[in-house]
């Protein structure tokens, strides 16, 4: 028996974690309001480095972030932050790490406002996914005019390590955009699951 490979995006490489993050989460269409945030804190955390080293230390995250509860997140103090400081499991940069504290404070107050985050972030997408259609990695932008929007935004309401480029990343993380190049098996089930 010949076993075939599934085409896919380049960037994963032969990683088998990226492979199975690639296969499985980059690209879905995500509505839970905690596991945003999640994603807003990771990207945040990933500026100036390379995905694979958050995604290698994100269950690090979670156990040191109280598994992304924005609430108390939102409460930790700077004792916490010294705490975090000397945690080798997450990347300990300060200013990420009181950024995360910040924003999970402005995030508590965007879910008051619009109900949820989910509510507010979607709007720049028009509440569906923006179907890409990327012949090569090449080709898939670092950021967008709605990236820029939505950065604009998030700035305008406090929010730290939110750049244009980071919001883009979020927003591919989190399927309001399908930037899966069109080789690329999940590139068509992603599209066809919207069409359902």
């Amino acid at each position: 028996m010949i076993f075939t490979e599934k085409p896919r995006c380049v960037w994963p490489g032969s990683d088998a974690l990226y492979r199975q993050y690639h296969d499985t989460e980059w690209g879905v269409p995500l509505h839970d309001d905690q596991r945003l945030f999640e994603f807003l804190i990771l990207e945040g955390a990933q500026a100036g480095l390379s995905w694979i080293t958050i995604l290698r230390k994100r269950e690090n995250y979670r156990a040191a972030f109280d598994n992304f509860d924005v609430s108390r997140i939102a409460a930790y103090d700077t004792d916490k932050i010294a705490a975090l400081m000397n945690n080798s499991g997450i990347v300990r940069n300060r200013l990420k790490l009181q950024s995360a504290v910040a924003n999970a404070q402005k995030y508590l107050l965007m879910q008051n406002e619009f109900g949820s985050f989910d509510n507010f972030i979607w709007r720049f997408t028009d509440g569906k996914p923006v179907q890409n259609a990327w012949r090569s990695g090449d080709e898939v932008p670092a950021s967008s005019e709605v990236s820029d929007a939505m950065s604009r935004e998030l700035k305008r309401r406090g929010f730290k390590f939110v750049g244009t480029t980071i919001c883009y990343a979020l927003m591919q993380a989190t399927g309001m955009v399908n930037d899966h190049t069109m080789d690329c098996f999940r590139h068509e089930e992603l599209h066809t699951r919207l069409l359902k």
